[in-house]
């Protein structure tokens, strides 16, 4: 076994790996970007080596510099994680080459999987089933059209390098084909610098189902069953479970013979997934399901395999790539209870799932075990303080519940979910609750649809209690403010000498405002008037942030923080956000309305289709920008012309800054 490894990555992947190598008594070394030099996995690390700049093509896909980072730290062999340079052949090369041990598959293996036109190709030969498409290497847009046609519509383009929905378009209509080819070859060269896309068959009603694969170097291969990804959005994962709903025995043998087969056919050696799509619209069958790709590495969503097999995948990562052999073989391998994860990104559910940045001022999750098997299990990279930047992948933690049947992992993970905490930044937190508790996921009616179709009520923001609304305006006018010890006065803090002293509160909760009056009749007790009326209100402080709120025979224990400029309060499930207006600031924006296009993120602009004069109408596409490798179009915000165009093609641009003014509406 090794002494010490490096991990080649950063977040919670470098986290996890670290984990499993403390455990082992392995040491281990970090490697991070000058934004990433007090992250936590520099923390929790032996040894930590800066490697460049904030740009991820300057630092982490610097293979020089890291390859000169494990040759000064004396590590024996690196550990990929996941994105990056994980499924780079070229650097798998590198390492080999300079006496190292890579912890993944050979380059061979990873080269021959690595396109998705070739990597079909292979396993056609295989005898593994493929989705019927284009798979060639002629690009020219002219002949992919006529593919499309020949396949017929709807079709599905996608990005032959790489992954994770990046470089992917759905083409429904012939008059639209070349319009998407464009948007994703652009955003496949930005992902992996390569435009090469292929021509697919969509399937209507498609599951996502992928199989774990593990081999040594001894020609042992085996699967660890199946996990269902079909819960996506812009072909990105959201929610994953493991073992898939409704899948007969014989579908998963026959899933799991295909899978080593195709593990087997490029020489595999590691951690493997194999990737399916399957029609289920009748219910899967045993020949229902054709082969998507091969990601050869790690998966984000692991653990929910390691949750029903009881195996550490990192661990088997390891002894593997030191030449044990596999300690099992197929048939010591079982299932126990069921597995869901779910990914806590800080993104906008509401607004198109837009990445978020920011503070993560508060972040408060429920008890729970970190990167180990547990009921309840939270794999992050983060915490209370740190930052969401543009940088990297927006991802905050992966919420992982393990119980002994579906409905029951289910309810643990809605429950997790509700008893998580961030303010500071935006995140998908409340979507992902509710889609815990969609009846369609619930009773196992799932296809990669699912989210899109149900988009507007997953994603339907709940308007406060009366009771979030009392607090936050409690705590934003100090009446709840521990009282100083010292100082008597503290104590008297909202009182009038002959009557409750009436003050009025006003309260933004995004676009929407609200007033209450608050008085003071004794300490904890408060006299509270809102839309509804006038009520009594007792406030007990629980500690931790944590308030009882009652009202006659009823009450309820809330959470809340107040930050500088904005109180956050955390109710069943929900989070709220209050904020007091400033009178100045909203002078000063009175009649900007919809006379501007903004960046709602940090971000590149790709493209720019609108300019001085033209007519638009309201949705008209006007610019495309790129941010965290997705591409994002910023559309006309009412009918209008165009009066200036502020941003041009590959300008990097920041949160809030103006891109597109259209002439002043004078109707």
């Amino acid at each position: 076994m090794f002494t010490k490894i490096l991990i080649a990555n950063r977040g919670e992947i470098a986290a996890r790996v670290m984990a499993t190598a403390r455990r082992l008594g392995i040491a281990t070394v970090a490697v991070h970007s000058d934004a990433d030099a007090g992250a936590l996995h520099v923390r929790h690390a032996d040894v930590a080596v800066r490697i460049g700049p904030a740009p991820a093509a300057e630092s982490y896909l610097d293979q020089q510099a890291i390859l000169e980072a494990a040759r000064a730290t004396g590590a024996e062999a690196i550990h990929p994680g996941y994105g990056f340079l994980s499924e780079n052949p070229e650097f798998v090369d590198a390492v080999e080459a300079a006496g190292l041990v890579f912890i993944g598959p050979p380059a061979q293996a990873i080269r021959a999987m690595g396109l998705k036109d070739a990597a079909k190709a292979l396993m056609e030969k295989a005898g593994v089933p493929v989705v019927p498409g284009y798979h060639g290497a002629d690009q020219d847009p002219g002949l992919l059209a006529q593919e499309a046609e020949r396949i017929g519509y709807p079709v599905l383009i996608k990005a032959r390098a790489g992954g994770g929905g990046k470089g992917m378009r759905l083409v429904e209509r012939p008059q639209d084909f070349a319009r998407l080819l464009e948007g994703a070859q652009g955003e496949a060269r930005a992902s992996f610098g390569d435009a090469g896309v292929l021509v697919e068959k969509y399937v209507t009603s498609p599951r996502h189902i992928e199989i774990q694969v593990f081999a040594d170097a001894h020609g042992n291969t085996v699967h660890l069953f199946e996990r269902d990804c079909s819960l996506q959005r812009r072909h990105q994962k959201v929610i994953e479970e493991a073992p898939a709903p409704d899948r007969p025995e014989a579908v998963r043998a026959a899933m799991g013979r295909a899978a080593v087969e195709a593990a087997r056919a490029v020489g595999y050696v590691g951690a493997g997934t194999v990737e399916f799509i399957a029609d289920g619209a009748g219910g899967l069958t045993e020949d229902g399901f054709w082969f998507m790709e091969m990601n050869t590495r790690l998966q984000v969503e692991h653990p929910v395999s390691e949750a029903i097999t009881g195996l550490d995948f990192v661990e088997l990562q390891l002894r593997v790539a030191a030449g044990e052999p596999l300690p099992f073989a197929q048939g010591d391998l079982t299932i126990t209870g069921h597995a869901v994860e779910a990914r806590l990104y800080a993104e906008d559910a509401a607004k198109g799932f837009l990445p978020a940045t920011g503070p993560l001022d508060h972040l408060r999750l429920p008890p729970h075990a970190a990167f180990a098997r547990a009921p309840v299990r939270i794999d992050s990279g983060v915490e209370a303080g740190d930052a969401i930047t543009p940088w990297y992948d927006p991802m905050i933690a992966k919420v992982i519940v393990h119980a002994p049947d579906r409905a029951a992992a289910l309810a643990r993970l809605a429950r997790t979910l509700d008893e998580t905490e961030v303010a500071g930044c935006t995140t998908n937190r409340a979507f992902l609750a509710a889609l815990c508790r969609d009846a369609d996921f619930a009773a196992g009616r799932l296809d990669t649809g699912l989210i899109a179709r149900k988009a507007d009520a997953l994603t339907a923001a709940a308007p406060p209690s009366r009771n979030a609304l009392a607090l936050a305006a409690l705590l934003a006018e100090g009446l709840l403010d521990p009282a100083d010890p010292a100082d008597p006065w503290q104590a008297l803090a909202g009182y009038a000498h002959w009557a409750p002293m009436d003050r009025p509160v006003t309260l933004h909760i995004g676009d929407r405002e609200a007033t209450l009056t608050l008085a003071v009749e004794a300490p904890g007790r408060f006299r509270i008037a809102d839309a509804e009326g006038a009520r009594t209100l007792a406030v007990q402080q629980l500690g931790a942030g944590r308030y009882r709120l009652g009202e006659e025979s009823l009450s309820q224990t809330l959470s809340a923080v107040r930050l500088t400029d904005r109180v956050h309060v955390f109710d069943r499930g929900q989070s709220h956000a209050f904020a007091s207006p400033d009178p100045l600031a909203a002078a000063g924006e009175a009649g900007q309305g919809g006379d501007h296009v903004a960046a709602p993120m940090p971000g590149l602009v790709r493209r720019v289709t609108a300019a001085p004069g033209a007519a638009v109408a309201r949705g008209d596409p006007l610019l495309v920008l790129e941010a965290m490798k997705m591409e994002h179009t910023l559309t006309a915000p009412r009918d209008g012309t165009v009066a200036e165009v502020l941003a041009e093609e590959g300008q990097q641009v920041a949160e809030g800054a103006r891109l597109i003014v259209l002439e002043p509406d004078d109707a």
